[in-house]
């Protein structure tokens, strides 16, 4: 029973390690080769895992030929337009200029509550409202809509909003975000006079963020006696 709980944790690790120089692309934005890579680390991992008579390598080292294979498919991907579109395949566009191509939905398997079930997840609801519906290698579905029905942007009335940058965690938990702290070219006695605004220390934080415009959110942590 030890030997198992050893072997499920070190096989985890493999495969957090494998799946990490992977990439972080979600599970609804890998390409079909990496989907099947996926699948099969999952079935070669178990094995091992659970059979304790069989050797821990016989898992690991066909999970690090995936593991090259995956690197080197992506290479080529990188490298090779037409081994792209062999691999990975290409978009179909399923509705063209408002008008939904049977074509399409028919070569991609794909029915019309299907699509309609798409375009509800990318907050559309009526058919008429979409000028393109682009179905994505990764199988996830683009939509334009209408000029007419698309949500208005400052540039449509000539506005431009002010840079906004990003926001910084100064403090996570109590704990001090000191490289940030350095990026934006402050130290601790600033957090700390800033922070005392809020009747608190960076200590007794919770959360403690800048934004781009220089406006710092605050929380205070919950005493443990609460």
């Amino acid at each position: 029973m030890l030997i198992t709980f050893f072997r499920a944790i070190i096989l985890y690790i493999i495969v957090l390690i494998v799946m990490r120089i992977m990439g972080k692309r979600e599970i609804g934005q890998l390409q079909p080769f990496e989907l099947a890579i996926s699948i099969m680390i999952a079935d070669l991992a178990s094995i091992p895992m659970t059979e304790t008579g069989i050797p821990i390598f016989n898992g690991i080292i066909p999970i690090l030929g995936l593991l090259v294979m995956h690197l080197l498919i992506s290479v080529i991907n990188i490298k090779n337009l037409k081994a792209r579109e062999v691999i990975c395949g290409k978009p179909s566009i399923l509705i063209y200029r408002g008008k939904i191509n049977e074509k399409a939905l028919k070569k991609e398997r794909f029915t019309i509550n299907e699509l309609q079930e798409r375009l509800r997840g990318n907050n559309v609801f009526h058919l008429g409202d979409v000028e393109y519906a682009i179905l994505e290698t990764s199988g996830q579905v683009t939509v334009i809509q209408k000029p007419e029905k698309r949500n208005t942007i400052p540039e449509d009335f000539n506005i431009t909003p002010e840079y906004e940058g990003i926001p910084y965690d100064l403090v996570i938990d109590g704990k001090i975000m000191y490289e940030n702290l350095q990026i934006i070219g402050k130290n601790y006695a600033w957090l700390k006079k800033q922070v005392e605004k809020f009747n608190m220390t960076p200590e007794e934080a919770l959360i403690v963020t800048l934004d781009g415009k220089g406006q710092i959110f605050c929380q205070k942590k919950e005493s443990k006696g609460a």
